[in-house]
Protein backbone atom coordinates (compact mmCIF):
# COMPACT_ATOMS: atom_id res chain seq x y z
CA UNK A 1 0.00 0.00 0.00
CA UNK A 2 1.06 3.24 -0.40
CA UNK A 3 2.24 5.47 2.15
CA UNK A 4 2.73 8.89 3.40
CA UNK A 5 5.19 9.55 6.18
CA UNK A 6 4.65 13.05 7.85
CA UNK A 7 2.00 14.64 10.01
CA UNK A 8 -0.65 17.06 9.25
CA UNK A 9 1.32 19.95 10.74
CA UNK A 10 3.53 20.10 7.82
CA UNK A 11 3.70 19.77 3.79
CA UNK A 12 2.29 16.42 4.50
CA UNK A 13 -1.02 17.93 4.45
CA UNK A 14 -0.88 18.17 0.05
CA UNK A 15 -0.73 14.66 0.34
CA UNK A 16 -3.30 13.97 2.58
CA UNK A 17 -5.48 16.82 0.98
CA UNK A 18 -5.46 14.68 -2.20
CA UNK A 19 -5.74 11.45 -0.77
CA UNK A 20 -9.13 12.29 0.23
CA UNK A 21 -9.79 14.09 -2.93
CA UNK A 22 -9.04 10.52 -4.72
CA UNK A 23 -10.70 8.27 -2.08
CA UNK A 24 -7.31 6.73 -1.84
CA UNK A 25 -6.54 4.39 0.58
CA UNK A 26 -3.15 5.22 1.64
CA UNK A 27 -0.98 4.42 4.87
CA UNK A 28 -0.45 7.20 7.42
CA UNK A 29 2.49 6.74 9.57
CA UNK A 30 2.71 10.31 11.52
CA UNK A 31 6.23 11.36 11.93
CA UNK A 32 6.87 14.52 13.75
CA UNK A 33 9.54 17.14 12.72
CA UNK A 34 12.49 16.75 15.36
CA UNK A 35 12.31 19.98 17.00
CA UNK A 36 8.28 19.61 18.20
CA UNK A 37 9.75 16.08 20.30
CA UNK A 38 10.94 17.24 23.62
CA UNK A 39 12.83 14.03 24.93
CA UNK A 40 13.98 12.23 21.81
CA UNK A 41 16.00 9.37 23.58
CA UNK A 42 12.19 8.34 26.02
CA UNK A 43 11.22 5.06 25.10
CA UNK A 44 7.76 6.00 23.84
CA UNK A 45 9.52 9.07 21.73
CA UNK A 46 7.42 9.76 18.50
CA UNK A 47 8.61 9.25 15.92
CA UNK A 48 10.45 11.80 14.01
CA UNK A 49 12.54 13.69 11.11
CA UNK A 50 15.65 12.29 13.07
CA UNK A 51 15.27 8.71 14.23
CA UNK A 52 16.51 5.72 13.14
CA UNK A 53 13.66 4.45 11.22
CA UNK A 54 12.73 7.47 9.28
CA UNK A 55 16.20 8.04 8.18
CA UNK A 56 15.99 5.00 6.21
CA UNK A 57 12.77 5.92 4.11
CA UNK A 58 14.44 9.77 3.56
CA UNK A 59 18.07 10.06 4.85
CA UNK A 60 17.20 13.74 4.04
CA UNK A 61 15.26 14.15 7.36
CA UNK A 62 12.42 16.06 6.06
CA UNK A 63 9.04 15.09 5.81
CA UNK A 64 6.49 13.85 3.77
CA UNK A 65 7.95 11.10 2.13
CA UNK A 66 5.93 8.58 0.42
CA UNK A 67 6.80 4.65 -0.64
CA UNK A 68 5.30 2.92 -3.53
CA UNK A 69 6.46 -0.42 -3.69
CA UNK A 70 10.28 0.09 -3.76
CA UNK A 71 9.46 3.10 -4.56
CA UNK A 72 10.33 6.47 -2.48
CA UNK A 73 9.69 9.78 -3.31
CA UNK A 74 9.77 12.98 -0.89
CA UNK A 75 9.22 16.40 -2.40
CA UNK A 76 5.20 16.89 -1.62
CA UNK A 77 4.46 18.41 -5.08
CA UNK A 78 6.24 15.38 -6.81
CA UNK A 79 4.57 13.00 -4.29
CA UNK A 80 1.04 14.35 -5.34
CA UNK A 81 1.82 14.46 -8.72
CA UNK A 82 2.71 11.23 -8.97
CA UNK A 83 -0.29 10.26 -6.75
CA UNK A 84 -2.84 12.27 -8.84
CA UNK A 85 -1.44 9.95 -12.50
CA UNK A 86 -1.59 6.71 -10.50
CA UNK A 87 -4.81 6.58 -9.40
CA UNK A 88 -5.87 8.43 -12.89
CA UNK A 89 -9.09 10.43 -13.55
CA UNK A 90 -9.70 14.26 -13.42
CA UNK A 91 -7.60 14.85 -10.96
CA UNK A 92 -4.65 13.77 -12.75
CA UNK A 93 -3.33 14.83 -16.42
CA UNK A 94 -5.12 13.72 -19.76
CA UNK A 95 -2.53 14.08 -21.70
CA UNK A 96 1.46 15.01 -21.88
CA UNK A 97 0.47 18.84 -22.27
CA UNK A 98 -1.57 19.11 -19.15
CA UNK A 99 1.14 16.91 -17.62
CA UNK A 100 3.63 19.36 -18.48
CA UNK A 101 1.23 22.21 -17.42
CA UNK A 102 0.71 20.69 -13.54
CA UNK A 103 4.39 20.32 -13.05
CA UNK A 104 5.02 24.09 -14.60
CA UNK A 105 2.54 25.41 -12.07
CA UNK A 106 3.82 22.96 -9.36
CA UNK A 107 7.41 23.86 -9.73
CA UNK A 108 6.50 27.81 -10.11
CA UNK A 109 4.42 27.73 -6.82
CA UNK A 110 7.61 26.04 -4.94
CA UNK A 111 10.31 28.61 -6.44
CA UNK A 112 7.95 31.96 -7.26
CA UNK A 113 5.20 32.06 -4.30
CA UNK A 114 6.37 29.60 -1.60
CA UNK A 115 9.60 31.54 -0.70
CA UNK A 116 7.48 34.52 -0.02
CA UNK A 117 4.21 33.15 1.06
CA UNK A 118 5.98 31.14 4.21
CA UNK A 119 7.60 34.38 5.46
CA UNK A 120 4.08 36.12 5.28
CA UNK A 121 2.68 33.06 7.63
CA UNK A 122 5.18 33.30 9.76
CA UNK A 123 5.60 37.02 10.48
CA UNK A 124 2.21 37.62 10.71
CA UNK A 125 0.30 34.78 11.95
CA UNK A 126 2.34 31.91 13.02
CA UNK A 127 5.63 33.10 15.15
CA UNK A 128 5.30 34.58 18.96
CA UNK A 129 4.70 38.38 18.08
CA UNK A 130 8.40 39.08 19.91
CA UNK A 131 10.01 36.57 17.16
CA UNK A 132 8.26 38.71 14.02
CA UNK A 133 10.07 40.11 11.69
CA UNK A 134 7.66 42.88 10.46
CA UNK A 135 9.88 44.55 7.60
CA UNK A 136 10.73 41.06 5.83
CA UNK A 137 6.33 40.24 6.08
CA UNK A 138 6.23 43.91 4.04
CA UNK A 139 8.94 42.34 1.68
CA UNK A 140 7.47 38.97 1.28
CA UNK A 141 4.17 40.86 0.42
CA UNK A 142 5.70 42.99 -2.16
CA UNK A 143 7.79 40.57 -3.34
CA UNK A 144 4.21 38.56 -4.40
CA UNK A 145 2.16 41.16 -5.85
CA UNK A 146 3.80 40.27 -9.26
CA UNK A 147 2.96 36.31 -8.83
CA UNK A 148 -0.58 36.98 -7.46
CA UNK A 149 -1.12 38.89 -10.84
CA UNK A 150 -0.01 36.25 -13.11
CA UNK A 151 -1.74 33.69 -11.07
CA UNK A 152 -4.99 36.21 -11.49
CA UNK A 153 -4.37 36.16 -14.79
CA UNK A 154 -4.31 32.87 -15.50
CA UNK A 155 -7.37 31.93 -13.75
CA UNK A 156 -9.22 34.18 -15.73
CA UNK A 157 -9.45 31.84 -18.63
CA UNK A 158 -11.68 29.15 -16.38
CA UNK A 159 -11.39 29.24 -13.14
CA UNK A 160 -8.69 26.86 -12.56
CA UNK A 161 -5.07 25.81 -13.12
CA UNK A 162 -4.76 23.15 -15.76
CA UNK A 163 -7.41 21.89 -18.26
CA UNK A 164 -10.95 23.89 -16.95
CA UNK A 165 -11.37 21.85 -14.13
CA UNK A 166 -9.89 20.78 -10.10
CA UNK A 167 -6.76 18.80 -10.37
CA UNK A 168 -3.69 17.96 -8.20
CA UNK A 169 -2.10 21.54 -9.87
CA UNK A 170 -5.06 23.65 -7.77
CA UNK A 171 -3.75 21.40 -5.01
CA UNK A 172 -0.44 21.79 -5.32
CA UNK A 173 -0.80 25.69 -5.73
CA UNK A 174 -3.49 26.48 -3.45
CA UNK A 175 -1.46 25.05 -0.12
CA UNK A 176 1.32 26.98 -1.24
CA UNK A 177 -0.76 30.71 -1.50
CA UNK A 178 -2.72 28.91 1.30
CA UNK A 179 0.21 30.47 3.41
CA UNK A 180 -0.11 33.77 1.96
CA UNK A 181 -3.62 34.61 3.79
CA UNK A 182 -2.41 36.81 6.72
CA UNK A 183 -1.97 39.00 4.13
CA UNK A 184 -5.84 39.94 2.74
CA UNK A 185 -4.19 43.17 0.68
CA UNK A 186 -2.83 40.72 -1.30
CA UNK A 187 -5.87 38.88 -2.30
CA UNK A 188 -7.71 42.32 -2.61
CA UNK A 189 -6.19 43.30 -5.07
CA UNK A 190 -6.10 39.45 -6.99
CA UNK A 191 -9.88 39.01 -7.14
CA UNK A 192 -9.63 36.03 -8.67
CA UNK A 193 -6.94 34.29 -6.21
CA UNK A 194 -9.27 35.01 -3.77
CA UNK A 195 -12.14 33.44 -5.00
CA UNK A 196 -10.30 30.38 -6.00
CA UNK A 197 -8.87 29.38 -3.01
CA UNK A 198 -11.95 29.87 -1.51
CA UNK A 199 -13.92 27.24 -3.45
CA UNK A 200 -10.43 25.04 -3.01
CA UNK A 201 -11.05 25.80 0.55
CA UNK A 202 -15.06 24.55 0.36
CA UNK A 203 -14.09 20.95 -0.96
CA UNK A 204 -14.60 18.33 1.51
CA UNK A 205 -11.63 16.89 0.58
CA UNK A 206 -9.98 19.88 2.40
CA UNK A 207 -12.27 20.39 5.43
CA UNK A 208 -11.50 16.59 6.20
CA UNK A 209 -7.94 17.12 6.15
CA UNK A 210 -8.44 20.70 8.38
CA UNK A 211 -10.50 18.81 10.49
CA UNK A 212 -7.75 16.32 11.23
CA UNK A 213 -4.82 19.27 11.38
CA UNK A 214 -7.17 20.62 14.46
CA UNK A 215 -6.96 16.98 16.50
CA UNK A 216 -3.49 17.22 15.87
CA UNK A 217 -1.22 18.44 18.93
CA UNK A 218 0.34 22.05 17.77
Amino acid sequence: MLTIYGCYRSRASRNLWLANELGMEVRHVPVLQTDRVKDKSAPDAPMHTRSEAFLKVNPNARIPSMTDGELRLHESLAINLYMAKKHGGPLAPKDLAEDGEMTMWSIWAMTEVEPHSIQILYNLAAKPPEQRDAALAARSIEALAGPFAVLDEALARTGYIVGGRFTVADINLAEVVRYAMPAAQLFDAAPRVKAWLQACHARQGFKDMVAARDKEPA
